[in-house]
């Protein structure tokens, strides 16, 4: 069945707290509900707005996207148990009838915002999954700058 486990920051931006605003501690534990667990199957991208409160009241709106991607480096935890399984699994493969089962992890983009436009938001979520997962020649780190350079209207004002 599925194992869970906890999840862990892999990259952020900006990579320093902007003095302003402050990197939310422990936001891994927010972008995953219901807990990190692996997937026999890909699952489709989820979107969901949080709303963190800071000691000082202010409102952090934090919008995810999760999504699923294969996983190839997992690590056995019983190496006894891996090893039959490994000998198993070669021995199978080797006859050609079975094909290795893939395994999928959640990965979360999350934008951390003091403003709260969540449609905004998942659309630029989405951007940067749409280069991230068809590898396109975009850097991530270049897309991310350009969607922080932006000027966002105050609230009640034009689009």
């Amino acid at each position: 069945g599925p194992t869970e486990g906890l999840g862990k920051i892999i990259q952020r931006f900006p990579q320093k707290d902007w003095e302003d605003t402050p990197f939310p501690q422990g936001i891994e534990l927010f972008c995953q509900p219901g807990g990190w667990q692996l997937s026999k199957e890909r699952k489709q991208p989820t979107f969901f707005v949080v709303v963190l409160t800071d000691i000082d009241s202010e409102r952090h709106y934090c919008s995810c996207l999760t999504f699923y991607e294969a996983e190839i480096n997992l690590q056995v935890r019983n190496k006894s148990a891996g090893r039959s399984a490994c000998k198993k699994w070669l021995s199978e493969e080797e006859s050609g009838l079975i094909q290795p089962a893939e395994v999928f992890a959640p990965k979360s983009l999350v934008l951390v915002s003091r403003l709260d436009y969540p449609e905004i938001f998942r659309a630029c979520l989405g951007l940067i999954y749409t280069v991230y997962v068809d590898s396109l020649n975009v850097s991530l780190e270049t897309l991310i700058a350009n969607l922080c350079s932006c000027l966002v209207p105050a609230s009640g004002g034009s689009q």
